[in-house]
């Protein structure tokens, strides 16, 4: 299992524009948690100007399949999203680091 990073851009007046897909976005976002897929979602930045959404998987498909299918993208709301690994080193899954030989 690895870690992935879907982030999002969004375009101008985000709030607004995602009001009448908001419902249907956050259904999409609790089945993906509860498959156990999607750990940590929300929005960046007052007024939201990009959104995170951490997800725990095999592969980079279930983040892409996500922002495929999510209405805040297929309407125009987020204009643009990537999926990118993120090596986690603290914390998740992960042993904790040790200290080098010698290290204080």
């Amino acid at each position: 299992m690895a870690y992935f990073a879907l982030l999002y851009e969004t375009g101008d007046a985000f709030v607004a524009r995602r009001a009448p897909f908001r419902e249907e976005h956050l259904k999409l976002a609790q089945a993906a948690h509860q498959r156990g897929e999607l750990l940590l979602a929300g929005g960046l930045g007052d007024p939201v100007e990009r959104a995170l959404l951490v997800f725990h998987c095999d592969s980079p498909d279930p983040a892409r399949t996500f922002a495929e299918n999510d209405p805040y993208v297929r309407s125009g709301a987020v204009k643009r999203w990537e999926v990118s690994p993120w090596n986690v080193v603290i914390g998740g899954d992960v042993a904790p680091p040790t200290a080098a030989p010698g290290a204080r």
